[in-house]
């Protein structure tokens, strides 16, 4: 909790000068408020006691009235525009530190390691984004505002009671208070356990939508929309029922709240009148008590909602401070060269072994020993699940592998490389070739600073790409779905590939990146590939023998072990999974042939 408030005060701290104006505009509007019952006290005592002149009473006139009246105006113009004030600042600085915290949430997200994104979901990520913030906003905007004025219009009310009315009326009055003080220290310890409940159940309903959403084609293909519906309908009722255990709880204690009102009025109302019966306090203090006791119904009513809302807002904000608290796997260590600027493209895995983290151990890569000198091309084969993309995530640095000097760049552990600059030298074509919903021409350019088209275009000619963005109907500018649905597999690997080589980084990574496209296009890749990649360094991962075959050297990895290593030819001479491997696919090439010619 203390940590939280913490995080709460470090935003306000930076709008300090607009929180203190509004609450002096606040203050302002309670100071004038509590003028106004005094007024009218005067005006009804007037008009039912006389003024005195000198030593004699007499009528109040229309100009003894209007001294008063031009007051209670000049109160209404103040409280205007003390209301404008309040407003203007308080709000506006909640809206500014919710953008403040909503930047600072994302750009610590980009921060966090790999781990963390497979271990939270993307739909409980988005609830923090959108309620959570929503109710930390409140909670600096609505909530500040609602305390403040509830406390400043409570002590000004009760002093104003006390001083200028009859103080055993007031105490009489304003006990029922105390019951609404102990009764809220409990209803905020169960408000705020029961908006966790209701933030975690929409945080699973967004995830759950967001997922529908995204594999709505795989849903449509195995016919699983009654299935999908009715685990929507579990989860959206789940979220009603959590919501209800909130409004239940406001709904039992508001009608509380509203009895305990009635009986504080009432109080007022009975005392108040035997009192004025009894001489000892005039009507037009008895009218003005009447006032001040209506002007308590706010700061009572607000006891509830600021409990509410505060509830709310610090759970919300526990959950961002939570994620504000992760500490990124992956970062510069304090050994960090910061003198290296950029790579060669010299790699070396000297012994590497790795397992995931919360596997117990179980190892996916064991002894790997492979040394790639810059300008030399690297094959990687071996069937599904046998590290392959994991060793390249260890030369990016997605993980840490044990030991520093495992994984090398130009005689260098890449743990002693600053990130910025190992990301940077590195361009990666990943196994799932996302692609934001924007035109097929930002999408090429992602990875670079200043879009360049007579590059972007070299870059998609390489990838087999510019002759089908052509025949689009507005060719480079054409926007494609989200994550690429409006185009094909290939295209989608093509536009990818094309991202990576625009960067023309000394190293290239290719995770699978060709296993969507023919082996025509593949053959013409791969050659433009051998142009535009010369003297640079090249991972390729593939299953096709096809794409592999002219690599300066091809790996194989068999249950994570390095099993065989050499060229295509030396490999084939072993006689050993290479060569099995190649056997199948040449029989698979074969078959295909046959059955088309039978065709």
């Amino acid at each position: 909790m203390k940590k939280d408030l913490s995080l709460a005060f470090h935003y306000l701290s930076k709008h300090i000068v607009q929180y203190l104006l509004g609450l002096l505009s606040l203050l302002l509007v309670d100071s004038v408020m509590t003028l106004i019952p005094r007024l009218t006290g005067q005006i009804t005592d007037g008009l039912t006691y006389g003024v005195s002149v000198g030593t004699a009473t007499v009528p109040m006139t229309m100009s003894d009235v209007t001294p008063l009246a031009l007051r209670i105006l000049l109160c209404g113009i103040l409280v205007s525009l003390g209301r404008f004030g309040w407003r203007y600042f308080l709000l506006g600085a909640s809206r500014s530190i919710e953008k403040e915290m909503r930047n600072d949430l994302f750009t610590h997200l980009e921060t966090l390691s790999m781990r963390y994104f497979n271990s939270h979901k993307t739909g409980d990520l988005m609830a923090h984004f959108t309620n959570d913030l929503q109710s930390v906003r409140n909670l600096m905007g609505g909530t500040v505002i609602t305390t403040f004025d509830a406390s400043v219009m409570l002590i000004m009310v009760l002093y104003s009671m006390f001083r200028f009315v009859h103080p055993r009326l007031t105490l009489f009055a304003v006990l029922p208070m105390v019951i609404i003080i102990l009764g809220y220290a409990r209803f905020a310890k169960i408000m705020r356990r029961r908006f966790l409940e209701k933030q975690e159940a929409f945080s699973e309903l967004t995830d759950h939508v967001q997922e529908t959403v995204s594999g709505i084609r795989v849903i449509k293909a195995f016919v699983q929309e009654h299935f999908e519906l009715a685990a929507f309908a579990r989860k959206n009722k789940n979220t009603k029922e959590k919501n209800l255990g909130v409004v239940r709880l406001i709904a039992l204690a508001m009608p509380l709240l509203d009895l305990i009102i009635g009986l504080s009025m009432l109080i007022s109302l009975l005392y108040g009148g035997y009192l004025t019966i009894e001489g000892n306090i005039t009507v037009g203090q008895f009218v003005a008590f009447n006032s001040y006791i209506g002007m308590l119904v706010w700061p009572m009513i607000a006891v509830g909602e600021c409990v509410s809302s505060m509830s709310q807002g610090l759970a919300s904000l526990g959950r961002i401070h939570t994620i504000l608290r992760e500490i990124p796997d992956i970062s510069d260590r304090p050994d960090c060269r910061r003198d290296m600027v950029s790579l060669t493209g010299n790699i070396s895995f000297n012994h590497l072994s790795f397992a995931y983290p919360d596997t117990d151990n179980r190892s996916v890569l064991e002894d790997i020993t492979v040394s790639i000198q810059a300008g030399e091309t690297l094959a990687i084969v071996g069937r599904t699940g046998c590290g392959k993309t994991t060793l390249v995530s260890l030369l990016e640095r997605l993980y840490d592998a044990p030991v520093p000097d495992m994984v090398c760049i130009d005689g260098v552990p890449i743990s002693q490389i600053p990130l910025q600059v190992l990301h940077d030298q590195i361009a990666c074509v990943p196994q799932d070739s996302f692609l934001f919903s924007d035109t097929i021409e930002n999408n090429i350019a992602f990875g670079m600073d200043a879009p360049d088209h007579a590059a972007i275009e070299s870059a998609a000619r390489a990838a087999c790409l510019h002759d089908t963005i052509l025949s689009f109907p507005e060719q480079y500018q054409t926007r494609i779905g989200e994550r690429g649905v409006t185009i094909s597999g290939g295209q989608k690997q093509r536009t990818a590939i094309a991202r990576a080589l625009v960067r023309n980084a000394p190293i290239l990574i290719m995770d699978d990146s060709l296993s969507a496209v023919d082996t025509d296009t593949e053959e013409q890749i791969l050659q433009q590939l051998q142009q535009l990649r010369r003297g640079k360094t090249n991972i390729l991962i593939a299953h096709r023998i096809s794409t592999v075959q002219h690599a300066d050297h091809i790996l194989v990895l068999d249950h994570g072990h390095a099993a065989e290593y050499g060229t295509h030819q030396e490999l084939l001479d072993l006689n050993g999974i290479y060569r099995d491997l190649y056997n199948r696919q040449q029989l698979e090439k074969q078959l295909h042939q046959d059955g088309g010619d039978g065709v």
